[in-house]
């Protein structure tokens, strides 16, 4: 069966060709990284490009819907190129891809530089702060600072939003149809962690976080994911995981991938829920006929789940192979404790004793010696 075989794949019969990508590289953190720079370089230049291109044909008789936008759109409901009697001005739009070839350059180069002119592993780099970053799949204090760092990042970029919908320009209201700064954001707990469990304002909704029904609600949530993904992050830079996670999340290079994977997963199909939704996808800008990309997050999200689970059985079947190594290892050692330990010693003596001890590992204490003495006759 096809179960069987994917459980039976261990590293060991694991062909290293490219189109194994990055998994060439676990064991170089240099390059991992590298290897991580030039996706990240690939993306912000898609970005970049797609933005100026639509920049470039760009028709104001039109709406936003029927001229196909996939950026601009994205870019509007931030409030950018948005002015107060609703018209758009393609400008700011412009800049803002351009900047996104800059950082492509940036990382593009970074990522050169990793694969290149830097150490493949981290830890023999001149770099005092790049060994500061160097990990061991099995060191789960190096993953935990790792993953504190980019709680950190996330965190920052949730604050940046909040930050542009109260004091830098505001955002897009699709309930009035102008761009305005959002005050007195939600900050109740009890509001914002209803969502999670269907209640909108008291109201149940099958929805949950996708019935979110106001700005403030919006731009409250966005300001407590901040806080507690920098609060997060920090205790991860500053302690280990507990015990109950190590034990709980197996730890190696598939085992992380594929819980990143799991993540992206939920955000997929999460978001085909919030195509719905009027207010953080206002069918002035993004139309009515959500259902194509409504289908495309849904086979994203299946794309990646389908990930997550090869590389958890791949993980999984690591795990089993480093268990069954272990077990085997102690083979000898067990056998050698469940026999009888027979040493013979012979003596050179004027009686010609021979001594045998008999040390049996087990019912008997190991101090019992049983001694038997053979004495030859000789002739007179």
């Amino acid at each position: 069966m096809t179960t069987a075989n994917l459980l039976s794949f261990t590293p060991d019969n694991m062909t290293k060709s490219w189109w194994n990508g990055n998994a060439r590289l676990t064991k170089f953190s240099g390059l991992l990284l590298g290897a991580h720079l030039a996706h990240a370089g690939l993306i912000v230049l898609w970005a970049g490009t797609r933005v100026i291109s639509e920049v470039g044909n760009f028709d104001p008789s039109l709406s936003f819907p029927d001229q196909g936008l996939l950026l601009i759109p994205h870019l509007a409901a931030l409030g950018f190129g948005i002015g107060l009697d609703g018209t758009v001005d393609t400008y700011p739009y412009f800049v803002i891809g351009v900047l996104h070839l800059v950082a492509s350059a940036v990382l593009a180069a970074g990522g050169l530089y990793h694969v290149f002119g830097g150490s493949p592993v981290l830890e023999e780099s001149e770099n005092s702060r790049a060994v500061k970053f160097h990990y061991e799949w099995n060191d789960h204090r190096q993953l935990g600072l790792i993953l504190g760092h980019h709680l950190i990042f996330l965190g920052v970029a949730a604050l940046l939003f909040v930050l542009k919908a109260t004091t830098w320009g505001g955002i897009y209201d699709p309930t009035v149809g102008t761009v305005h700064t959002i005050d007195n954001p939600t900050l109740n707990p009890a509001t914002i962690f209803g969502y999670l469990f269907g209640r909108n304002h008291g109201v149940w909704s099958a929805q949950g976080l996708a019935s979110v029904s106001t700005l403030q609600d919006v731009v409250g949530g966005h300001a407590w994911i901040g806080a507690l993904e920098i609060l997060g992050g920090i205790w991860h830079i500053q302690k280990p995981p507990a015990p109950w996670s190590r034990w709980l999340l197996k730890i190696n290079a598939h085992a992380v991938l594929s819980y990143s994977l799991a993540g992206v997963a939920w955000m997929a199909f999460l978001s085909c829920f919030f195509l719905y939704n009027p207010l953080v996808f206002p069918p002035e800008l993004y139309g009515t006929g959500k259902d194509s990309l409504a289908n495309v997050q849904f086979l994203l999200g299946l794309t990646a789940l389908g990930g997550h689970v090869w590389h958890a059985s791949i993980s999984r079947a690591e795990v089993q192979a480093k268990s069954s190594r272990v077990s085997d290892s102690k083979v000898p050692a067990a056998t050698k404790s469940s026999s009888t330990v027979v040493e013979k010693e012979i003596q050179d003596s004027p009686e010609d004793v021979t001594t045998i001890k008999e040390t049996p590992q087990g019912d008997v204490d190991a101090s019992a010696e049983v001694k038997v003495e053979e004495t030859e006759t000789k002739d007179p």
